[in-house]
């Protein structure tokens, strides 16, 4: 089963929400967020440019004509690998646990595993973001000494910030995943 619906963020900003049913007890859920935009980044790029040109201009000093063209492309450089994600992923495996993946426009990309004994179940949570409150789907970790008791709370989905109704579908289909374990 494949599905394609685009749903948008907290924000507004369109996202796309990828379903995957390798199996009864494997499902993917992928969330895509628009590609960095090439024309805001060459109006940023020369806007700062061309700032840092007039500056030269008038004072004739080349230190900082240079440190804004490196600054500028030390600052591209740092947003593409370390701050916009492109997508965003979570694999359920019945039995065996959950992957949570994000990858950056780099192409870098940070996966982290966690096994089912130690997740107490998933659900939907609500926060105040700014002056609004949203909704994140999260990982309810057992507590290894007392199995009854929430360790901790994963957030997923944490660069995306999906809104609750793609959260609801991906939360409707890891409880049926969930649901098989128990």
């Amino acid at each position: 089963m494949m599905e394609d619906e685009t749903f948008t963020d907290i924000s507004g900003k369109p996202i796309t929400l990828d379903c995957h049913s390798h199996s009864s007890f494997c499902r993917e859920f992928n969330i895509s967020s628009p590609k960095v935009s090439i024309g805001k980044v060459m109006v940023y790029t020369c806007s700062v440019w061309l700032v840092a040109y007039a500056v030269f201009f008038f004072t004739q000093n080349t230190a900082f004509l240079s440190s804004a063209i490196i600054i500028t492309l030390v600052g591209m450089m740092f947003y593409i690998h370390f701050v916009k994600v492109d997508h965003e992923s979570l694999l359920v495996i019945d039995s065996l646990g959950i992957q949570v993946s994000s990858t950056y426009a780099s192409g870098r990309e940070i996966t982290t595993f966690i096994e089912m004994s130690k997740i107490k179940d998933i659900v939907i949570n609500e926060a105040v973001y700014m002056h609004q409150i949203i909704y994140y789907l999260c990982v309810l970790l057992k507590d290894s000494s007392e199995p009854s008791v929430v360790s901790s709370v994963v957030p997923l989905f944490e660069s995306s910030k999906p809104r609750l109704n793609c959260l609801v579908k991906v939360y409707k289909s890891c409880q049926e995943i969930l649901s098989k374990c128990q």
